[in-house]
């Protein structure tokens, strides 16, 4: 049997060429995707040098300043610092429920942000179930915190992990109902919860088109129920009142503590993103439709222009809800553990099921 050469050739170039196009896949994956991470990075150490220089201006101090111009290099000083200090583990706690403790509270965010769309567009996964998928994935973190107060082999710890998993369980079904009052509107107009549906849904008539004005209670919930998920003030139970330990991370140090204390901020910042995507009109100009109706199809027409606005718009109404949250937590006392569960059962979720129900009863009647 005779095997011509250039056959051979030919088989062998062709395999190469689809090798390639299967690294160039790959790449094109990852791309996206490193992207995402990268400006969820940027975003974390924004909110942190916000934090401590607004802090700073409500206490009336001085905030950070030397490192980087205006202090801006600060939190990454920090994070370098964290990144090289010893890990300590107790003797007698348990290993591996303690490793991996604060990287299931880290990569449950993470997941979270796959379906947040900052632009028109431009979202990593336009999901039919977008919305609940964040509940679902944001559920699993208080699994990490237990895990991390069980595996510590102490007390303290230990009760601080069981006081934010149900601190979480608390607050999170006001929360997942008033998102039911929002997908009611939603799924009778198209049919879908996808994140980039409830903006679409909120941007015809611009800034009197947001779901704020429809739904002004579940609204106030939803920022309630999000502030005590991120465990902030005056929601910072898991360090208790009564004690001088700070809960499920007492045991932690080096890079492992700095993983809870980035999953806080990243915690923050994607209730931000939500509350601007629900409530806020997402990426849309908020400008009565009256006076430019034209704009509000720029994020559609303008190509990378049109993107870019609807990113930074997203940004900046995100933003001011960091602002907010900044500013409560430097100005109110923090609640008691069982101030914080009769607010959240005996208030919040009697308030949220009847805010349902009445948006239902507007539902069934303008059928």
């Amino acid at each position: 049997m005779i095997i011509d050469t250039t056959e051979v050739q030919d088989i062998n170039s062709f395999s190469k060429l689809e090798s390639l196009k299967e690294v160039y896949g790959i790449i094109w994956i990852l791309v996206p995707i490193l992207t995402l991470v990268l400006g969820i990075t940027i975003g974390v150490l924004v909110i942190v040098w916000l934090e401590r220089e607004i802090s700073a201006g409500i206490q009336q101090r001085i905030g950070p300043e030397y490192a980087g111009p205006l202090g801006v290099l600060q939190a990454l000083a920090d994070g370098t610092k964290l990144l090289f200090k010893e890990n300590l583990i107790p003797s007698r706690g348990d290993i591996r429920l303690f490793n991996i403790g604060p990287s299931i509270s880290v990569i449950s965010i993470l997941v979270s942000y796959s379906v947040i769309p900052f632009g028109y567009n431009f979202v990593l996964a336009d999901l039919n179930i977008g919305v609940f998928l964040w509940i679902a994935i944001s559920s699993i973190a208080p699994i990490g915190l237990l895990m991390s107060g069980y595996g510590s082999n102490n007390k303290y710890s230990f009760l601080g992990g069981l006081r934010a998993a149900a601190q979480s369980i608390s607050y999170e079904i006001p929360l997942t109902l008033c998102v039911l009052s929002i997908s009611l509107r939603v799924i009778r107009l198209s049919n879908s919860l996808s994140t980039v549906d409830i903006v679409d849904a909120q941007s015809k008539y611009g800034f009197w088109g947001w779901n704020l004005w429809r739904q002004p209670i579940g609204f106030i919930i939803f920022l309630i129920s999000s502030l005590a998920e991120c465990e902030r003030l005056p929601f910072d139970l898991p360090e208790a009142e009564e004690e001088l330990v700070a809960g499920y991370q007492t045991e932690y140090s080096g890079i492992k503590f700095g993983l809870f204390y980035v999953a806080s901020y990243l915690n923050l910042l994607v209730s931000s993103l939500f509350v601007t995507v629900l409530y806020l009109g997402g990426w849309n100009i908020s400008i009565p439709y009256i006076f430019v109706s034209e704009l509000f199809e720029i994020n559609k027409t303008c190509g990378v222009f049109g993107t870019t606005i609807g990113i930074f718009i997203t940004l900046a109404k995100t933003y001011l809800f960091l602002f907010l949250s900044i500013t409560t937590r430097w100005t109110l006392p923090r609640l008691r553990m069982d101030q914080l569960l009769n607010l959240g059962w005996k208030f919040l979720l009697p308030i949220s099921l009847g805010n349902l129900l009445l948006t239902t009863s507007f539902r069934l009647f303008s059928l």
